[in-house]
């Protein structure tokens, strides 16, 4: 469940470990994934951090430790230094989610069943916790109770995180999103992060900035530029099976 640039750092850091002995530097690592700035990479970092891919070894500078590899990136054997033996084939995400969903074009309408039910196009996984890349998917439904939906659009996501727990709101729960790219400040909505991530946060407008603010102090609140967040939709409904 990492995005494109989380697997690009993640490889970068445990190579530069291996050939140097030493952590790369913000700035390597800025250059290495051509972003612009450093607060891009703190945030991957913290997201590869809460994850448990890598740790941050205390009092030292340029400090990390990897922890682990995805799968997709650690086959079977071992280099005989003990390393992983990194896949040659690229990375291909394991999660498939679409919060995603231009305003151009629609998904497919909500059809209503024989009884009292609606299904809705599922978009796979959202993280309740740090941001996923956003990638299509139209190929799934879920049936819900049609009391849960009103009037307009409307898709499903199941959610992946335990960011949102104290707004009721678990891992594996399948929520209700009614499609959109206006919510009202304190809502909880799905936010497109930078063109290619997405999550379910609160919505704070602050000032000339957007927080989106965790139901959860284990997280922290993410502020950012108005034009770096678009609103995908707003929580509507959840529903959880046992």
């Amino acid at each position: 469940m990492l995005t494109r640039k989380q697997h690009e750092l993640l490889l970068f850091v445990d190579r530069h470990l291996n050939e140097n002995g030493v952590s790369p530097s913000f700035d390597e690592m800025k250059d290495a994934l051509n972003l612009k700035s450093k607060s891009g990479i703190h945030r991957l970092i913290s997201a590869l951090e809460e994850r448990g891919f890598i740790r941050r070894l205390p009092h030292r500078a340029r400090a990390l430790e990897v922890l682990r590899l995805p799968d997709a990136a650690t086959p079977a054997g071992r280099r005989a230094s003990g390393e992983p033996v990194l896949s040659s084939s690229g990375f291909r995400p394991t999660v498939v989610s679409n919060p995603d969903l231009p305003l151009s074009s629609a998904p497919p309408p909500a059809s209503r069943t024989a009884s009292d039910t609606v299904s809705l196009p599922l978009y796979g996984r959202i993280a309740a916790g740090t941001p996923i890349e956003a990638l299509r998917d139209h190929s799934n439904y879920v049936d819900v109770p049609s009391h849960m939906v009103g009037r307009g659009e409307h898709y499903a996501l199941e959610v992946a995180g335990d960011s949102m727990i104290n707004a009721g709101i678990l891992d594996g729960d399948t929520v209700i999103v009614e499609r959109g790219d206006i919510a009202d400040n304190g809502s909880i909505v799905v936010a497109l992060v930078e063109g290619e991530e997405v999550t379910l946060k609160r919505l704070r407008r602050r000032s000339n900035a957007i927080a989106l603010e965790p139901e959860n102090p284990a997280y922290e609140t993410r502020i950012y530029r108005p034009d770096q967040v678009r609103v995908q939709g707003r929580l509507v409904a959840l529903f959880r099976q046992y």
